[in-house]
């Protein structure tokens, strides 16, 4: 491969990863809020409110609604600004923090097998790739 053509693939597989990273965290907002259909969703909130406690057992019970809605609008927030293109690099960082925080609270109170499962830490891999690229592509301006 030419270096034009690396340079092609590299700002596909980004987009990719937008689009992958976007896409899996605005499906899991509207899997509880039963907007999917099927065996595996959340079909109601207090059901992932409870999920959230279960991830969260050092957290006193009366925050786990607070904490749920905190993740939801996290979540479509970052969803939104990956698949739209709006501030990447920060939405990906952010995605990658994320990611990793609910793996690691999946491995504590589930097992690692559970996050693995799930492509956790594959998917915040893939989100800190990408804002590292973002850095490298778009690099801030200088003051």
């Amino acid at each position: 491969m030419t270096v034009a053509q690396l340079a092609d693939l590299e700002r596909w597989a980004a987009r990719y990863a937008r689009a992958a990273v976007g896409a899996a965290f605005l499906s899991a907002v509207a899997g509880r809020f039963g907007l999917w259909s099927g065996r595996f969703n959340w079909d109601n909130f207090a059901r992932f409110i409870d999920r959230t406690a279960e991830l969260n057992p050092f957290m006193p019970a009366s925050t786990m609604p607070f904490v749920a809605w905190a993740a939801t609008i996290v979540e479509t927030s970052l969803g939104v600004a990956l698949i739209a293109g709006v501030s990447v690099r920060w939405a990906a960082f952010a995605s990658a923090l994320l990611l990793a925080w609910f793996g690691t609270a999946m491995a504590a109170t589930a097992g690692l097998k559970s996050p693995l499962d799930y492509s956790v830490f594959s998917a915040s891999s893939a989100a800190l790739l990408l804002a590292l690229h973002e850095s490298r592509t778009h690099p801030p301006a200088s003051r």
